[in-house]
């Protein structure tokens, strides 16, 4: 039995990665139930595990005292001095009380008790593990398909990919090898439940940040990203340094950079917009592709209007209005975009009125 036990400890300590310590714990704590459940002789007992052997025991603490009350936790003086004449009253005595068929008694009770021990330690540690790992970029296999999840599973455990996360243009097949954002990481009373992203904007973030070493060093911020999953995205960037690309470092050399991150979005265009700290010039290149006559700003409502060249009117919108509100998303403005002609006819009529009213 005891060699059976350290075998035990060493076995569940290498395979499920649980530190000795709390094994130990745990089958203290299940032998140490199994005693109060069927022993009553004593109140404050306690289990010690000698990790060389394997042997345990159980120890009965008392309080030393002249004369005894509770003789399940006192003990007399006289007898504390038959094993030890240095004993005195209010020291404490520490006496084996191990049962002869404590094995037989405990052995069921405790083994109940470790193992739910052990299912708590093991999703505390994964809890742990894949909490650090908020906000991260992961890399896991598909396992499963169903109504509700697609499970993805990430070293040993599934994480879920939920229908609101997975990009409308993809089709999840078991099997592959796909990049998730860890969105949240829930601890529930059945273990940590991990949740993660392909619709996230982050996910475009962190990708940038893996294929452009300018962004992972600091060199080119990424200051904004604004994203349509599957279809479309912004991301606006800023270089402190007046002689780095900013954009270009994004691009990569014919465009390969940009294209790697692409491909991993499965087409998913990218836009990547030059930041300003001047909002006039900020909204102008969000609107890219399409050219801007000019920018009219309201600081107050923080909004803007747009000019652009008419024939330039549906780009600037963008298919179902698309490219407006990822610019506006990107820069935080409101953006109304009018034709230069539609602008120019107004601005007539204004001063039409006020010619009008000045000669009434």
């Amino acid at each position: 039995m005891n060699q059976e036990l350290l075998n035990a400890i060493e076995y569940i300590q290498k395979e499920k990665n649980i530190p000795v310590e709390v094994l130990v714990e745990a089958i203290e704590a299940a032998l140490l139930t199994a005693y109060k459940r069927n022993y009553k002789e004593h109140k404050n007992v306690r289990v010690e595990i000698n990790m060389d052997t394997g042997n345990y025991r159980v120890v009965s603490r008392k309080d030393v005292v002249e004369e005894v009350e509770d003789d399940t936790a006192e003990i007399d003086l006289l007898t504390a001095r038959e094993y030890n004449p240095a004993y005195e009253v209010g020291d404490p005595f520490d006496e084996d009380v191990t049962p002869s068929d404590f094995n037989r008694v405990g052995a069921q009770a405790a083994k109940q008790a470790v193992m739910q021990r052990i299912r708590d330690a093991e999703r505390e540690i994964l809890y742990e593990e894949f909490i650090d790992k908020e906000d991260e970029l992961l890399i896991g296999t598909v396992d499963r398909v169903d109504s509700r999840f697609v499970y993805v599973t990430l070293g040993n455990t599934d994480a879920v990919l939920p229908e609101s996360e997975r990009m409308a243009n993809e089709v999840y097949k078991t099997g592959d090898k796909i990049r998730v954002y860890l969105n949240k990481v829930e601890q529930t009373t059945r273990g940590p439940q991990i949740y993660v992203s392909r619709t996230h904007p982050n996910l475009l973030k962190r990708l940038f940040e893996e294929e452009v070493p300018e962004i992972y060093d600091g060199t080119v911020l990424i200051m904004s990203v604004a994203r349509e999953a599957g279809e479309r995205s912004k991301i606006s960037v800023y270089a402190e340094n007046e002689n780095v690309d900013a954009v270009g470092s994004c691009v990569g050399a014919r465009g390969a950079r940009v294209e790697a991150i692409v491909d991993e979005l499965s087409g998913e265009k990218i836009d990547i917009v030059l930041y300003d700290k001047d909002p006039k010039v900020y909204v102008k290149n969000a609107l890219s592709p399409s050219e801007v006559v000019d920018v009219i700003i309201n600081e107050d409502e923080k909004s803007t209007t747009v000019v652009v060249p008419d024939h330039q009117l549906s780009l600037a919108i963008g298919k179902r209005g698309q490219n407006a509100r990822l610019a506006a998303k990107l820069t935080g403005w409101k953006i109304d975009i009018v034709s230069e002609s539609e602008f120019n006819g107004d601005a007539e009529d204004e001063e039409t009125l006020e010619e009008t009213e000045v000669e009434e």
